[in-house]
């Protein structure tokens, strides 16, 4: 499984916590450093069911400063996947992608329900 994460997000640290008491093996990738690409985005997307919309840090100080909550709306698809991909900051994590599925989001109920030891 791969773990997408900002390690200085508390969050994102109580995931890898929680996967780490699962016994959970993953492969670790900091969102800052590595960030995903819009072919990756795409793929997670698909796999996650969620709407695009809900693949962005609406909390993100990047999201409020380029005004995306108005913008959104008004972009197309490609145009969000591109937007995405340009920074690490504007995708909702952590992101957990295994062969079949990907969380966007911390949700210990969820995680719990689709991982096996």
């Amino acid at each position: 499984m791969l773990f997408v994460h900002y390690p200085k997000c508390t969050t994102c640290q109580r995931a890898k916590t929680w996967l780490e008491a699962q016994g959970v093996s993953f492969d670790a990738r900091d969102i800052k450093t590595q960030n995903p690409t819009e072919a990756e985005l795409r793929s997670w997307h698909a796999k996650s069911g969620l709407p695009l919309r809900r693949l962005f840090n609406t909390s993100g100080l990047q999201y409020k400063a380029l005004g995306l909550k108005d913008k959104l709306p008004t972009m197309s698809e490609a145009e969000q996947y591109a937007l995405l991909a340009t920074d690490g900051m504007l995708v909702k994590r952590p992101i957990l992608v295994g062969e079949d599925f990907a969380f966007f989001g911390f949700k210990e109920a969820d995680w719990g329900a689709r991982i096996k030891k």
